[in-house]
């Protein structure tokens, strides 16, 4: 019951920054497609509530920003290069990357950054095992440690200290 009513909340407040500045109809579609989602999807939502309450969290997530986006910009750097290369010099391949996170929360959040970021994508999960397949463009090393160290370190210390 808890994770419906913190999404309920977490929903409006995002569909009143949306619609901005707010009046009376959107006040009240707000209130019912925010109720509608929490009431729809609240139980997938978030395991540990309390959580939300952690203010250390939010801090860590205005942190992760800076560092996404840097990591961001740098592989569109690097993929535009091998694109515009004539030699195209790419070596793509599919590796095995093992993670300390353990909620559904976290491993999403991860899968989801190293998505985002050009050159890399996360084909499949194995929440289990701690494991991540991932299709890199340029396979530099196909050792587990070592391309967990390359490809998931940067994220995954920041992403425990949010949702785990």
């Amino acid at each position: 019951m808890k994770s419906r009513i913190i999404l309920f909340f977490l929903s409006l407040f995002i569909w009143l920054l949306l619609c901005w500045p707010v009046d009376g109809e959107h006040l009240l579609i707000g209130v019912l497609v925010a109720g509608l989602v929490a009431f729809m999807t609240g139980d997938m939502f978030v395991k540990r509530p309390h959580h939300f309450l952690n203010p250390l969290r939010y801090l860590w997530f205005l942190y992760y920003l800076p560092v996404f986006l840097w990591e961001c910009l740098k592989a569109n750097i690097d993929v535009a290069r091998r694109v515009i290369h004539p030699d195209l010099p790419i070596n793509p391949g599919i590796v095995k990357v093992k993670t300390s996170l353990k909620s559904d929360t976290a491993l999403t959040f991860l899968a989801n950054s190293i998505t985002l970021t050009p050159g890399t994508m996360s084909v499949d999960i194995i929440p289990e095992e701690g494991v991540l397949y991932i299709h890199w463009i340029d396979v530099k090393d196909k050792d587990i440690e070592k391309a967990t160290e390359i490809i998931v370190r940067k994220f995954e210390k920041i992403i425990s200290k949010i949702f785990e």
